[in-house]
């Protein structure tokens, strides 16, 4: 009876397989065999999810326009092509001729073409791409520690690898990758605009999408379904906020897919987010003529990104990095974001630093006062975690897009650290906004006393005015060091960007770079905050810099141990003056300014 079942169970995988692969079975033409003159069919999606048939007159091949590539050059016919040329968002509409699958739409002859001349890529090359190695290969380069990363700063840290689809030339004229719609939904004007520069040099065409607040639901199998011929978008981030770069399904082999025709940033091996999409409707322009879409259900991911396009399995769940947003005001009105980012180390701190600046910028203001208290935590997939909590202030932008440069430097560091491969498993953050200025500026300080004996306490009045002018006073009491008598220190009163260059002038070093992975996760655990006051005694007494970590106070025989080569695994920098002791001071305000201040020892 068991082994009855068992067949019939077997029989019925077999059916459903079948199936699934029906599409599979679509023979190929090789490109030896294509001809000048032939004619043939297209499919793609103009509007809505009907998969629509378009003329092809094929034109001629160009061999070789890179090494080992070719290009079927072929005209598009039909009267929607009389008003558009060839359109932004067919990448990867196939192409059959005599009922064979030839390649995919993917090139075009730059802009205000009369004709649709399109360049095909052809389809042995895009089934190429399966048998690529599946090792991840995307890196950003080591850069110096910086609390801070802005979404300017993370592109050009990447611009060797983010760099613009190749073009070719044939008779005086520039064959280009078709430009790819990138659509912006959810995104704030702001957000969208600061995007719009660097990813139009990409070989992206950016567009403000619809509504966004897809939900964040995995797979489920009514979805698992894609056709030659469909709209299919990668999606960049995901949930309340969407980007998504939108082409066209290829070929489907079983739960393979194979789409674009060409790479979106040729980075190898990837693990972008595979969704369906939808054609609102096409837009006809003088220049390029596009498709307006919109995002649907994940049904995948995809696996390469490579020169002829791009190849994905349905069914496979992609590896993203969840952030949760709370947003609370003063009126303890509360709104919560969701959202998904792809996980690579040269995409997810751009999309994160972006996604974020929009997110905070919710209510479109350019002008006036904000100030937003975050308190957050980066949970790593190791176990270790990352916990931040600071405070800007500024006119609306600046203050958001303040909390996203932190934001994305921690994430940088993180998953581009030297020292292990390292995922984040998510991101919580908790933003208390406020319409005002919260800043704070020092005015003055004063000290009971400028002479003082190893361990008498001193009294300290710090003097700060707040935005709106009203002056403030904090006070603190520190103990004088234990140093000879008529010696002097130095007692260091600041800010978090003070401190900093307080310490560089100390330690001889204008940049830092973390020598483990613990002491990175030290650092960031504790990143200097914009609302405290930072106390410092330096004294004139023998240290060593090393590896990132100041050793303060050594006796001549200890400073010697550890400079010596052999203990040493990188050059240790001789201080003159250590630290030998901080304080912090926590503010409701942004606060600014500096001040050293000699003491003495009595005699």
């Amino acid at each position: 009876m068991i082994a009855k079942y068992g067949r019939i169970f077997s029989a019925l995988l077999i059916i459903c397989f079948s199936f699934l692969t029906v599409e599979g079975f679509a023979s190929t033409l090789p490109l030896d065999q294509i001809k000048a003159g032939m004619k043939g069919k297209g499919k793609t999606v103009f509007e809505e999810n009907k998969i629509e048939e378009f003329d092809v007159e094929i034109l001629d091949i160009l061999y070789n326009i890179a090494p080992k590539r070719n290009i079927i050059l072929a005209k598009l016919k039909g009267e929607i092509f009389n008003n558009t040329g060839v359109i932004q968002g067919m990448s990867g509409s196939p192409v059959y001729v005599g009922g064979k699958l030839i390649g995919a739409v993917a090139y075009s002859i730059g802009d205000f073409a009369k004709e649709a001349i399109a360049g095909i890529t052809p389809i042995g090359e895009m089934l190429s791409i399966s048998r690529d190695g599946t090792a991840r290969s995307s890196f950003s380069p080591q850069i110096p520690f910086k609390k801070n990363l802005s979404l300017e700063e993370l592109f050009e840290i990447n611009k060797e690898f983010l760099v613009p689809r190749s073009s070719f030339l044939s008779e005086g004229q520039t064959f280009a990758p078709l430009s790819i719609p990138l659509v912006f939904s959810g995104f704030s004007s702001n957000a969208f605009e600061r995007a719009k520069v660097f990813f139009s040099n990409f070989g992206f065409s950016p567009v403000r999408g619809g509504p966004s607040g897809q939900s964040l639901q995995r797979i489920s199998s009514p979805d698992l379904n894609l056709h030659e011929g469909d709209p299919v978008a990668v999606q960049l981030v995901r949930g309340d906020i969407d980007l998504s770069a939108v082409g066209t399904v290829t070929h489907v082999d079983g739960n393979k897919v194979f789409a674009f025709g060409h790479s979106l940033y040729n980075l190898g091996a990837v693990d972008y987010v595979m969704s369906k999409a939808s054609v609102i409707t096409v837009v006809p322009r003088l220049s390029t003529s596009f498709k307006i879409s919109s995002t649907d259900a994940l049904v995948g991911s995809f696996a390469q990104d490579r020169i002829p396009g791009l190849f994905g399995e349905i069914g496979k769940i992609p590896k993203l990095v969840p952030v949760n947003v709370q947003m609370m005001d003063t009126k303890g009105n509360i709104n919560n974001f969701k959202i998904e980012a792809v996980t690579d180390k040269i995409l997810t701190p751009a999309l994160v630093n972006l996604s974020l600046a929009s997110i905070l910028s919710v209510e479109e203001r350019s002008l006036g006062d904000l100030s937003l208290e975050l308190i957050g935590d980066v949970y790593l997939e190791n176990g270790m975690s990352v916990h931040l909590e600071d405070l800007f202030s500024g006119s609306f932008n600046t203050s958001g897009t303040r909390l996203s440069n932190l934001i994305a430097a921690v994430v940088y560091f993180l998953i581009n650290n030297e020292f292990t491969e390292l995922g984040i498993h998510r991101i919580d953050l908790s933003v208390r906004t406020s319409e005002e200025a919260k800043f704070s500026y020092l005015e003055k300080v004063w000290l009971d006393k400028y002479e003082a004996s190893p361990g008498e306490r001193i009294r300290i009045k710090v003097y700060h005015r707040t935005f709106r002018g009203t002056t403030m006073v904090q006070e603190v009491g520190i103990l004088a060091p234990q140093l000879p008598s008529s010696s002097e220190f130095q007692l260091v009163i600041g800010d978090a960007a003070s401190m900093a260059q307080v310490e560089m002038s100390q330690y001889k070093r204008g940049t830092f770079v973390p020598r483990s992975l613990n002491q990175l996760i030290r650092v960031l655990n504790n990143l200097r905050k914009n609302n405290r006051i930072y106390f410092k005694i330096i004294a004139s007494k023998p240290g060593i810099f090393l590896k990132g970590e100041e050793m303060p106070n050594l006796p001549p025989t200890m400073k010697s141990m550890f400079s010596s080569p052999r203990a040493a695994a990188s050059a240790p920098t001789e201080l003159n003056k250590s630290t030998l002791s901080e304080y912090q001071l926590p503010l409701p305000y942004v606060f600014n300014g500096a001040v050293m201040i000699p003491i003495k020892i009595k005699r």
